[in-house]
This record gives C-alpha cells, structure tokens and sequence, in this order.
C-alpha cells in the first residue's frame, strides 16, 4: 500500500494486526488524514507518515513492517514489543534484504547458506532456542522483539523502542486480581474482532479455557468455535508424570460443555507426526521442537478446513509463573536457562572439531549471563523477587520466543491466522511490577489469574494443576523415528556428520535421558526427532559447514 502525504510517498509492506486501530484512526482523522479502507494496514501507513519511528509507541498490536520513503531513499523497519511476528534480514554488497522468513532471504541470488561454528553450538547447545537478534546461520540476523530502525545510503541503525521496565507495585491484591481480570478480558475482546470465522484452541487448560470463555460470552450469542488434539492410543498408553499429572480430555468436555460451543476433535497418530516432520522444517526454516511442532502443524491444516483464525493461549505461563522453573527451589536458583539443564549431554553430541573452538559451559553462560544483566530491577528489591524478574526476563527472551516461532510458523504455513491475547503487552508491563507473592497466591502456579478469572472459568478447570501442551505417548512413534535414525547412521554422507559425532546418535539410540532435551517435553523420541530435523535442515537448504 502506498501513501502520498506532504513532499513523501511512502510504500508498506506489512504483516501482523493492529487491535487499536479504531482508537487510532479517529486520532489521524483528526490531524487531517482520510482513510479509504477499514485495513489495519492503512492505520499503521497514515500513523508512520504523521509520526515517523514514533508510531510504533502507540501501537497494541503484533506486527513486523517495513516502510519505504520513496523520496528520502530511506527504509524504516519495525518489530511488535513481544516478537509474535518475525523480521529477518541480512546485509550484502547491493544493500539490505528483510522479510518474514529466513528462506525468503535464501531465495535471493548470492544469499550464502552457510554455517559456521557459532551457529552450529547454538543449534546443539541452545537449540530449538537461539540466540536473541540470531538466525542462526551465518550473516542472518534477527530484528529483536521491540526494536525499530532506518536503513539508508548503506547505514543500518536500529534501537529498542520498547523494554520491560520494573515499577514500585502499590495495587493490593484484590486491586490486582481486578486489574488483571480487566486487562485479560479487554485484550481477548479487542482480538475478536475479525471479519472472517474464527475459533479458539482449547487444551482443557487453564490458559485456553479462559480465552475460550470470555471469546463465547462475547460472541453475540453465536456458539463458539472450538479445536481440541488428542492422539491416538493415548487412554492406552498415557501415564502420569511429574509434568503431566492427568489427562486434558475430561477438562476439554468440561469447557465444551459449559461454553455450549462447536467443538472439533483432531486425533493424530505417529505416521500423521513423522508425515509433518520435514513440512515442519521447511515452514520454521530451522530444527524446531520435533513433534511438538509437527503436531501443531497438522493440527492447524485441520483447523484451517473451518475457520482462518484462531485465539490461544499462549504466553500466560512465562507471564503469570506457570512453569516449574519458577516455583521449584533448586530449578529456580540454577544459574543458567532452566529449561535446558544439561549442557554437558548436549555438547557431547559435537563433533570434536566444533569442541576444539566452543567451551559449551562458557559458550551457554555468555548469553544467559547478558540476559541476566541487562534486566531492570529496581533497587532495594529482595534476593527472591530479584530472582523471579530475572526468570521472567529469561522466559519471554528465550523461551516464549522459541514457542511464538512455533506458533506463527505452524499457522501460517497452513493459512491460518494466530492471535495471542496474553502477548498483551499491557498485561506484560503490569505483571511484571506485580510481588511474586500475589502470583503465587494459595501455592499454586499461576494463583493470581486463577483468583481473577474466578466465575469466569469452572472450578473444576480453574484450580486443576498445570499440563502442559499435550504429546503422543504410544511407543509406534518412538519405534519410527528410531528406525528413522539408524537409516541415517547407515549413510556415511549424510550432512548431520559434520556437526554431530556419529557415536553420539547411536547412544541416543540406545540410551535414556535422565532429563529433558529442551521445557517438559523432548524426551528421547523427540531428541531423535529433533537429530532428524537437523539432518533434513542442513540437507534440504544445501548449507555448507564454514
């Protein structure tokens, strides 16, 4: 879309939603602009010219964007505050390439696609994590969640426009509950809005359930549209764990009972998994979270045959404290990412000439160290809380972002829209100056926006303990990618090689883990999954080891 405005005419190119848009429209009006769609797209267009690098400060929204100044020669780029939605780029000798993803940037001709040892420790070390502002291969870059820039004559200049900044709380808790239950309910109702059909995931969790709840008490009387996975030999197989104390399909019937909604199974089995495990490469760009991943994938192509967009609920958990990182004492004080405890597994899957140049320790302590240290807390504040700011900056650094990858990716890549409430960042910059003690209300995860969503959400959901998103647990899907794994070990070309020791895969192959490769939910088989992407990655994009 293109805009003549004063002496300039400026060109977008635009990906993401803008949920205040009416609110900003009328102020545009108001200094003069008119508008000839109801896009989105034209607010953010007419906000620029008006505003210039200003704009993004008023947008609620979740965007990745680029306009041209056709006159001035002068590009400006521009990223949501929490990342939903990515913007890659690269510098070469003709200017600068961005888009929305890295295989874009590859499709030009003389991109090189290359890896060199940094990238392969982060793929090994940190993966399906990386590196904030990383691509992961070499000379790709990432423009941050929350970061802004112009490109012009040669000259990249980016800055953060947006940090999470510690604030003194003086709400009491019941002000609190209130605030959060406000904040919650406006930032679903705002991403209702749509005019095409759309539906909610709905996981029986706690996160879900309350999007799906308030999205059906304000779906003007029509019956919301709700999606549910399951896999098949689960009631068989299922055994309840440390991180997946029950089953989600009692909860599911719940809500879909309380909410009177339309509600649609998607039950997968290990072939429909290993059927989306090099789909899943290609629409991530990147090793992923093995069949994590390809399960949402095929469960979104099932969704997309109904509706184009969904509501989820993700991001409450890095938000509001629901992981066990943030609750276990001895999980909580580890000084490094919690949701990757064993460096010393990982770097024994290295080849030995990536070893000869990477300390993984030193390698992984870097990056969480500068994550540690760039945190804003105020002074004075206790060893405790101090600790859970420093887990929620880790969290929605590292971790969400690894899963709002997923999330986006997976979608798109089956033509379905994805809007996260909980990325609010409203509701971030709140929660944040919010004591841990109101978070952890009566002892339980996520206690503060169970007491405000009370009366909202049933019972039986609301208190249930946490569960995370649901995995196959039939032992066909271990067999498979096994099999999988030892056709590989059968090549003596097969790329992996070059940055993975081959003895490393056969004891994966016949070992256990004592931990989980990455969250709660790579085990073994999805380790191997994850060697199989790797694989499938390095050999479908043609890269070459440097």
């Amino acid at each position: 879309m293109s805009l003549h405005w004063g002496d300039e005419e400026y060109v977008i190119t635009y990906n993401g939603e803008l949920y205040n848009a009416p609110e900003l429209r009328e102020s545009l009006r108001g200094l003069g602009h008119e508008f000839a769609t109801r896009s989105d797209i034209e607010v953010v267009l007419h906000a620029y010219a008006q505003w210039k690098e200003k704009c993004v400060e008023k947008f609620n929204g979740i965007f990745a964007f680029g306009v041209w100044e056709k006159n001035r020669k002068r590009l400006f780029l521009a990223r949501d505050r929490m990342g939903v939605k990515p913007l890659f780029y690269t510098m070469f000798s003709g200017g600068m390439l961005f888009a929305s993803e890295i295989k874009t940037l590859l499709s030009y001709p003389g991109v090189p696609r290359e890896l060199d040892k940094n990238g392969a420790a982060q793929v090994l070390l940190l993966g399906p994590g990386r590196i904030p502002g990383c691509g992961v291969l070499k000379n790709i870059q990432e423009l941050m969640p929350g970061c802004c820039g112009y490109y012009c004559l040669g000259d990249w200049m980016w800055w953060h426009y947006w940090k999470l900044r510690d604030r003194e709380h003086r709400d009491s808790f019941e002000e609190t509950a209130e605030c959060v239950r406000y904040l919650v309910t406006d930032a679903i109702t705002r991403q209702m809005v749509s005019d095409v059909p759309f539906g909610t995931f709905l996981s029986g969790g706690l996160d879900s359930s309350v999007v799906s709840a308030i999205c059906a008490r304000n779906n003007g009387g029509e019956p919301l549209h709700t999606f549910s996975l399951d896999y098949e030999n689960n009631d068989k197989y299922f055994v309840p764990g440390k991180y997946q104390p029950n089953s989600d399909n009692s909860y599911i019937e719940i809500m879909q009972k309380e909410l009177g909604s339309k509600h649609s199974w998607t039950v997968l089995n290990p072939k429909d998994l290993i059927d989306e495990l090099e789909n899943a490469t290609i629409a991530r760009d990147l090793p992923g979270m093995a069949d994590v991943d390809f399960s949402l994938l095929a469960f979104c192509r099932r969704v997309r045959q109904d509706v184009k967009l969904v509501l989820s609920g993700e991001c409450a958990d890095e938000i509001f404290g629901g992981y066990p990182w943030y609750r276990d004492p001895e999980i909580s004080a580890y000084n490094g990412f919690p949701w990757a405890q064993n460096t010393q597994q990982r770097a024994a899957f290295l080849n030995p000439d990536i070893l000869s140049d990477i300390v993984p320790e030193d390698f992984v302590n870097e990056y969480y160290l500068q994550t540690i240290n760039d945190c804003d807390i105020l002074p004075g504040t206790s060893p405790k809380e101090k600790r859970m700011k420093e887990l929620v900056n880790l969290n929605l650094r590292w971790f969400m972002q690894t899963l709002l990858d997923r999330k986006d990716r997976m979608c798109m890549a089956c033509g379905l829209a994805a809007r996260v409430p909980f990325c609010d960042y409203r509701i971030v910059e709140y929660m944040y100056g919010v004591p841990w003690e109101y978070k952890d209300y009566q002892n339980k995860e996520k206690g503060l926006l169970r007491y405000a969503m009370e009366g909202i959400v049933p019972n039986e959901v609301l208190w249930r303990k946490k569960s995370p998103y649901p995995k196959t647990h039939d032992p066909a899907y271990l067999k498979c990618v096994s099999t999988m794994l030892r056709q590989l070990l059968d090549r003596c070309d097969a790329p992996i090689y070059g940055i993975i020791d081959r003895k490393a895969l056969v004891q994966l192959l016949e070992g256990d883990f004592d931990r989980p490769w990455y969250g709660q939910l790579m085990q073994q088989p999805q380790t191997i999954a994850y060697m199989l992407q790797i694989n499938f990655w390095l050999e479908h994009y043609k890269i070459k080891l440097v």
